[in-house]
């Protein structure tokens, strides 16, 4: 069984369990999950940027929104752990640990692939490309960020 199928099948579950939890607080934690399976997805095809930018922004920045978000609207106590979630946690993380290990020593041959240039994807790449080309959607990026982050302080402050 390749590491795809097992990467793959760990995304589907925990993408489920993000849809079928009844704690919000562990459905958001399901999709950190989910993030995170689908940025090692992204190592597979070595695509090591891509996959550092799903961790940052998304498995990062958007999930720490999305937790403050929860946690300012206080969700119901926290339910009591039970051990069949213990059991598929670890698990999943042993079936991971097993595809990461299969990564490191089988790695399989890209033979009928067409050679990439050794800068397609570097980080000096894409930031020459964001700072020059796509300027002025980044800056309305970091404002709508700012925008936001300053929404979520105000409706903070109001309720304390």
């Amino acid at each position: 069984m390749t590491p795809f199928f097992i990467l793959a099948s760990l995304s589907v579950v925990s993408s489920l369990l993000v849809i079928f939890q009844r704690n919000v607080v562990h459905s958001a934690m399901a999709l950190v999950a989910t993030l995170f399976f689908v940025a090692v997805l992204f190592v597979t095809l070595d695509a090591a940027m891509v996959a550092i930018l799903q961790v940052l922004v998304y498995a990062g920045a958007v999930m720490v929104l999305f937790l403050f978000v929860i946690m300012l609207l206080n969700p119901a106590a926290l339910e009591r752990r039970r051990i069949a979630w213990w059991a598929l946690g670890s698990l999943a993380a042993l079936l991971l640990l097993w595809s990461f290990v299969w990564l490191f020593f089988y790695r399989p041959s890209l033979s009928g692939q067409p050679p990439v240039a050794a800068a397609f994807g570097s980080p000096e790449l894409l930031a020459r490309s964001l700072f020059t080309d796509f300027v002025l959607p980044f800056e309305i990026a970091s404002v709508l960020l700012l925008v936001a982050i300053i929404g979520a302080v105000v409706l903070a402050k109001r309720e304390a």
